[in-house]
């Protein structure tokens, strides 16, 4: 099992008409946590992996996550900026454990941010932690 960090992005991703906020991700995860994610490029996630998701705004931090439901998949219809989708099921309890105790940005040993990465070990201990696993 691999554990993955996703950028997510307030001016480009957005839930139907709703924005990609903490607020709202995290009613998703109560209300209809199966979402589908763009993908830039086709990364090596596989059914079972963790998604961590990392908010840019307000504040730079994760404070939701997922399991991945598939492997990436080419976008139908094709989409020559975000080529690739997958599908991901958010987890309730503990996105509410992360929302209310994020991890922020310098504790998760990020440089240069990508809009998908796998997590280093010493950020997965705190994610962990945070997340109550």
């Amino acid at each position: 099992m691999q554990d993955w960090i996703y950028i997510l992005n307030p001016n480009k991703d957005t839930f139907g008409a709703e924005p990609s906020t903490k607020d709202t991700v995290r009613r998703l995860a109560h209300k209809d946590s199966e979402l589908d994610l763009w993908l830039s490029r086709r990364n090596r996630m596989n059914p079972g992996d963790r998604l961590w998701i990392f908010f840019t705004s307000p504040d730079s931090e994760v404070a939701a996550v997922a399991d991945i439901l598939g492997e990436p998949s080419e976008a139908d219809p094709p989409d020559l900026k975000f080529p690739y989708r997958v599908d991901v099921a958010l987890l309730p309890g503990l996105t509410d454990a992360l929302c209310g105790n994020p991890v922020g940005r310098d504790e998760l040993e990020l440089g240069q941010v990508r809009s998908v990465q796998k997590v280093k070990p010493g950020a997965l201990k705190i994610l962990l932690a945070r997340a109550g696993l």
